[in-house]
């Protein structure tokens, strides 16, 4: 096992800088994931590591080693790709074994580390078939098995799952994140599904065009977001976002989304009143009451713990998840009201207070 650490690595592709200053620490033993949406520079964050892409400036180190210029093979590190990248023509044992081969070693140890893998992935019924005879997740675990067997000081996974449907996952993720707590290797995971990240990660690092939003524990950054980005894209259904003004009365701040539709914040943000500004909202956090907003129903998805309405407040999308269940229909006006709400600068997207 590991520390990872890199410390202001940047990739430019000609005159093009792909990777800002990215600074991370994942810590021996950790499962760090890095999340974004499509095209953010994760994936390459992630090749750099491995050594499959070349770092323009910064520095990265394993176990304390600078690994800049060190050959990927070298490097002890362990990549599970998206696609699988199983050898077609040989067997679930030879596939896992092939890198012990390259190695050299003897084959009683082969044997050995292949049949303790498979025994954890399940796979021991499995070993003489062929990658074309296996579903998906079962060639994942292959490939897990692959990169298990070398015993490597850290994982790599560039979006594993993304090729299986949602129910298989679902079943991969919680696998994948046992497999992390019995065999503790330091892990880097990349993904762009911010459930998955939610759900298996120590420690998360959002980014966005390159650059590294936050970093912190699932909750943190789902409790604390720094600005706009994080807050928008940790979460599912992801959070409501409504502009207007600053404003004080007798009960404390307020914010007017319009002339008539007053938004309560539940303290004051430090800022002075009369600023424009965006305050968000978590869909599980707009209730329904009697002096709260109005606000119109568009769609009614009810999914049994719990129904979400789809409605139009002031003229904005929102989405709120209410526990009661009730008779609503699309077309009927509820009042809803904010029990938690961030609060941003419009102009940088900064939290507030």
């Amino acid at each position: 096992m590991a520390t990872v650490t890199l410390t202001d690595v940047r990739k430019r592709f000609g005159s093009t800088e792909v990777v800002h200053g990215a600074s991370i620490t994942i810590d021996d033993g950790e499962f760090c994931v890095l999340v974004g949406p499509s095209g953010c520079g994760k994936s390459t964050l992630l090749r750099m590591v491995a050594g499959l892409e070349e770092i323009s400036s910064g520095e990265i180190a394993i176990g304390g080693r600078r690994v800049n210029e060190v050959p990927p093979k070298e490097r002890d590190v362990a990549m599970v790709f998206q696609n699988y990248a199983l050898y077609p023509h040989m067997t679930v044992f030879d596939n896992m074994a092939f890198s012990l081969k390259l190695a050299r070693e003897p084959r009683s140890e082969a044997v050995r580390r292949v049949e303790e893998a498979a025994k954890i992935l399940g796979l021991m019924d499995y070993l003489e078939r062929y990658p074309r005879q296996l579903s998906g997740g079962q060639r994942q675990r292959v490939a897990m098995g692959r990169a298990i067997v070398r015993k490597p000081k850290v994982f790599l996974f560039d979006e594993p799952l993304s090729n299986l449907d949602a129910k298989l996952r679902v079943t991969m993720r919680t696998e994948i994140k046992a497999l992390h707590q019995r065999l503790q290797t330091t892990s880097v995971y990349v993904t762009h599904d911010q459930i998955e990240a939610m759900t298996m990660a120590d420690k998360i690092v959002v980014m966005n065009n390159g650059r590294v939003e936050q970093i912190g524990a699932p909750l943190d950054l789902y409790d604390n977001p720094v600005n706009m980005f994080v807050a928008g894209f940790i979460g599912s259904p992801a959070m409501n976002f409504l502009r207007g003004r600053l404003t004080a009365n007798g009960s404390g701040a307020q914010v007017m989304v319009d002339e008539r539709t007053a938004l309560r914040l539940q303290r004051d943000v430090g800022v002075q009143a009369g600023r424009e500004v965006t305050v968000g909202v978590r869909p599980e956090d707009l209730v329904l009451r009697e002096d709260g907003m109005a606000a119109e129903i568009v769609v009614v998805e009810p999914t049994g713990a719990d129904t979400q309405l789809y409605c139009k407040l002031a003229g904005v999308e929102v989405t709120a998840i209410v526990r009661e269940r009730g008779s609503f229909r699309p077309g009927e006006v509820v009042r809803l009201a904010a029990r938690h709400t961030f609060v941003f600068d419009q102009a940088s997207g900064s939290r507030l207070g």
